[in-house]
């Protein structure tokens, strides 16, 4: 007769089956939802004050036409590259960049060319920038 005592083994925990089961529920969840595409988005625009922009006399004038040209206090420019709106600007403006800004642009121009307006009197130094806009109720 053997009396002796086994060595006892540690016990395992078998874990291949709950891998299984997981990895089973992660695919049915993943092909099971349904993933909602928004048609349009919602944008709210912002809104123009009513009342009207009072321009000091020395402020400058940025004008966009439609076509993408620029006017500096309704001088045109020879063309309508970044760099000579830039010497426009510093040749108007003098060493006063205080100077209050105002960009005026054609409801038909370009995004680009607002933007490209704006980037140029923010790298030449100026402040206090403005864009001017127009009422529903003036353009009826």
């Amino acid at each position: 007769m053997n009396l002796r005592s086994r060595v006892p083994e540690p016990p395992e925990i078998n874990l291949t089956s709950l891998v299984d089961i997981v990895l089973l529920l992660i695919i049915f969840f993943v092909a099971s939802t349904t993933f909602v595409r928004e048609a349009a988005l919602q944008v709210e625009l912002p809104q123009a004050s009513p009342e009207p922009l009072t321009t000091a006399p020395g402020s400058l004038e940025i004008t966009v036409t439609a076509e993408g040209n620029y006017l500096v206090n309704r001088q045109a420019l020879v063309n309508n590259r970044p760099d000579t709106l830039r010497k426009a600007l510093e040749r108007t403006a003098g060493a006063d960049r205080n100077m209050h800004l105002v960009i005026r642009a054609d409801a038909r121009a370009t995004h680009q060319s607002v933007v490209t307006a704006m980037d140029v009197a923010g790298r030449v130094g100026f402040v206090h920038l403005s864009i001017a806009t127009v009422n529903a109720q003036e353009t009826q």
